[in-house]
Parts: C-alpha cells; structure tokens; sequence
C-alpha cells in the first residue's frame, strides 16, 4: 500500500502528461517523476488513456500501488453544474465529463483543478509565496491565465473561473481574442501577442526571449515592446490588487522569466493604478519551475 505521506499529481498539458509522487515530509521534491507525450491530436480517448499509462507507470517505476485518490490539473476548468470541462485549449477536451472518465478508467478517486491553479497553490505551500494569506498565482505565456489561493486552499469561484484575469479587456485595446471579445490582456501581453506587436513596430519575426535582448542592447522597436509590457501588466494586474489585495502575486510562465516585471519602475506604474497610497504585495517568480504543476496536483489531495 502507498504510504500516507505520498501524493500522487499528474499535470495534463497540451503536449506532455507529467506524473509525480511527492513526499509531503519533503515538500517541493518529486520521489518520482516522468512523462508521456499527450498525443492530443489522436483524440479525448486517447488522452484518457495516456493518463492511466502515466499512473501505470508511476506504479512500475515506485513499485507502490496506485492510491485511493490522485490529484491532477488540467488546462481549462470544470464546469460546476454539469462536472464538464471547458475554456481548454486541448479542444478535444471540451464538454467532455473528464473526471467521471477518468476515476472510472483509473478506479482512484480523481481531484481535478485548472493547471494555474495548481501552479497558484504549488507557489503558495511550497514555492515563491510560503507564508502568504492570499496568492494570485499568474500565467504569462503563450496564453494568460491565474489561480488564487486563499489560506492554503484554491478558491475556484462559482463558475470555476476564479482567476481567469487574462479575459479582462484593456483600455485602448482592440485586438480579436479567441474567446470572442477583442482587447483582451491575453491578446496584448502573452508571448505572441508581444510578438506580434514588435513586427507591427518595424521589427521582424523573432521570439520574446531575443526581442529582450535586443531591447537591453538599445534597440528601439525592442525597447517599445517591453515598455508596453510594463505599462499592460501594471494597468491589468492592479486590477486584480484592488479587488484581492493579495500578499503576494507570483508570475509563472516564459513571458514571467523577463526581468523587467519585478523592477521598481514596474512597481511604480502598478501603485499609480491601484487604490492605494502604498504597494506592499510582493510580485515575485516562480521557484518551483515546470514542477509547479504537477506537484500542485499532488497537493490537491491535502
């Protein structure tokens, strides 16, 4: 039998399937860990059946057998009232009664959360915001998503979208977003929506990572791209500071490795948004890296 003390996560992504069993005697450190490819494109059965080969293989590989219960984050959320998934970028997943699924496929009984939300409760318990009452846990990437944990615990709304900020509209902003709206914070400051906006500027087609680069070696169209990034982060996540007042917001994702976003002129153009005379919420990094995920997961089982 699996020692109380192992928690079993499995973090659905669109390409990989990660699995972990984590000893909460060690918090942050994986006993073990591997991965699967999705294989997203070959269909929701398919899916379904790579998890049950992660969890069969976390069981070959710890020679434990599988627990009574198993945490897993998955991109999008569930729908309360119907217990479907939806928002996913795996569209293959949408509306489909995943969790029923899968705890009938697996013969475990699943907890299920959006993956920003377990990046959110990772960083509060065993990341960059130990110790913080209220986290908003934020994904700047490819996409933008958040989580908020309050007192250790994920607060997933009524509608399973508690922390859904990167669907907020900017002011000024009219760009079509996929979910229907235009001017949504996804569309003007994940990764590609920088991008874009430096090959509108003049520059041409290279990824965020060179575009910074380029801007600390004073280039102009470089330069233009990261101060919109200041300006649209401060504008959008005071936002979520006047409605949460967290201790701490902690910025997953590539766009998050820029260092721009923890300066003090960043902090600067937040407070001139918020209402507020000062900005004591710590806006910090990850530490847990791309295990965020997955031992958030795990940690849905405490």
């Amino acid at each position: 039998m699996t020692p109380p003390l192992n928690k079993w996560g499995i973090d659905l992504g669109g390409t990989k399937i990660e699995g972990a069993i984590m000893d909460s005697s060690r918090p942050g450190e994986a006993l073990f860990r591997l991965r699967r490819e999705t294989g997203a494109t070959q269909g929701y059965e398919h899916i379904l059946s790579q998890i049950e080969g992660v969890i069969s293989d976390l069981e070959s590989a710890s020679g434990l057998s599988r627990p009574s219960k198993i945490g897993i984050g998955t991109p999008g959320a569930l729908e309360p009232s119907t217990g479907r998934l939806k928002n996913s970028n795996t569209a293959c997943l949408n509306d489909q009664p995943i969790l029923q699924d899968l705890e009938r496929l697996t013969g475990s009984r699943i907890l299920m959360a959006n993956d920003a939300n377990c990046f959110a409760l990772a960083e509060a318990l065993v990341g960059a915001a130990v110790g913080s009452s209220v986290v908003f846990g934020v994904i700047l990437g490819t996409g933008v998503g958040g989580g908020v944990v309050v007192n250790g615990r994920i607060l997933p709304g009524l509608h399973g979208i508690a922390g859904e900020w990167g669907h907020n509209t900017l002011r000024g902003e009219s760009h079509p977003c996929y979910c229907g709206r235009s001017g949504c914070i996804e569309g003007v400051i994940a990764g590609p929506s920088l991008e874009r906006f430096y090959r509108e500027q003049g520059g041409d087609t290279i990824r965020l990572p060179e575009i910074s680069l380029r801007a600390k070696a004073g280039e102009k169209f470089a330069i233009q791209t990261l101060e919109r990034l200041r300006e649209k982060f401060a504008e959008s996540i005071a936002a979520v500071i006047n409605i949460l007042d967290p201790d701490a917001i902690v910025i997953g994702g590539g766009v998050g490795n820029i260092p721009l976003l923890y300066e003090e002129q960043t902090r600067d153009r937040v407070l001139a948004h918020i209402f507020n005379k000062e900005l004591r919420t710590r806006i910090v990094p990850p530490i847990l890296g791309d295990s965020a995920g997955v031992f958030g997961a795990a940690l849905l089982l405490d």
